[in-house]
């Protein structure tokens, strides 16, 4: 028989304003450790260097996660032209240098490939499995992974100031699994003269902003007190960007079961990624079709 985790049984999210200096799995494994909670996860990664917006999910908000990860992001990040690292930003070795430096009226031209559907190439240093191996772990151990070209939606990519001659800001909107790493580094090289990231902050994340969340501090601060709670948000606090099923009683008891079941009222187009609602409560993450909801993660909330 398995051993059972301890823990409180809560749920919710904890939008933490990571600083840089610390990974996102360790800020999970603070704020699951800060709400002596049984289960937590992220939904999406920062890198260590990066800043800002980090949706923690508790509990039952673990169940959703997915349609947080699977959302547009927004970023503001600069970039330094010059220089070329191994890792893409200014943690890693210059492998590459250039005189070079491109004016406003080059690199705006040059964004518009960058927009829309895009093929992007992860930064050797990512978390993007070869063969089982996260590709970091073997770029530590001296390895060059072979990376391939992944889709990549980018709703914006701006141009938005010149600091210098060397350094530009830009912002960014974009799908699941964007780098912006990796962006500086095409840039860089389209624009002949090499490029990696320097500043990097997470501004959203689907339904959350930075206006919702909580420095890193605060929750070390706070942990384990009974104040820690007043930072949660609910778990349908990660779904206000998705339509809602709104269902009867005897709907939501075949829901909470795993059924089908037909829908009150909704918003929702046939084949939309939705949620089902009875008293204001989620009841079940899934999909409408023809006046049904058809549920895929049901919540169990009590």
């Amino acid at each position: 028989m398995g051993r059972r985790r301890k823990g409180r049984d809560i749920s919710g999210w904890v939008i933490v304003d990571k600083p840089a200096g610390v990974g996102s799995t360790d800020v999970v494994n603070k704020v699951r450790w800060a709400f002596e909670a049984k289960k937590a996860g992220h939904a999406g990664t920062l890198d260590p260097d990066a800043t800002g917006l980090l949706a923690v999910a508790l509990g039952e908000a673990t169940k959703i996660v997915s349609s947080i990860t699977d959302a547009l992001k927004a970023y503001d990040f600069q970039v330094r032209w010059g220089a070329e690292t191994s890792t893409d930003d200014a943690s890693g070795e210059v492998i590459a240098t250039s005189e070079s430096r491109p004016d406003e009226t080059a690199i705006r031209a040059a964004l518009d490939a960058y927009r829309g559907d895009i093929m992007q190439v992860p930064p050797s240093v990512s978390a993007v499995k070869v063969d089982g191996q996260r590709a970091y772990d073997l770029a530590r151990e001296g390895a060059t992974p072979e990376l391939k070209a992944r889709p990549l939606y980018v709703d914006e990519l701006e141009l938005t100031g010149l600091r210098s001659a060397d350094d530009a800001n830009f912002h960014m909107v974009c799908g699941k699994g964007g780098y912006v790493r990796a962006i500086a580094r095409d840039l860089g090289r389209d624009l002949g003269c090499h490029g990696h990231v320097t500043a990097l902050r997470r501004i959203w994340s689907g339904p959350f902003d930075l206006e919702q969340s909580v420095p890193y501090a605060r929750i070390k601060e706070l942990a384990r007190t009974p104040e820690i709670d007043d930072l949660l948000l609910p778990v349908e606090a990660g779904l206000s960007d998705l339509p809602h099923c709104l269902v009867s009683e005897q709907a939501a008891t075949r829901i909470r079961n795993g059924n089908p079941a037909e829908v009150l009222s909704t918003e929702a187009e046939f084949g939309d990624l939705s949620w089902a609602m009875r008293d204001g409560r989620p009841l079940a993450l899934g999909t409408y079709e023809a006046g049904r909801f058809v549920p895929s993660r049901v919540l169990n909330l009590g």
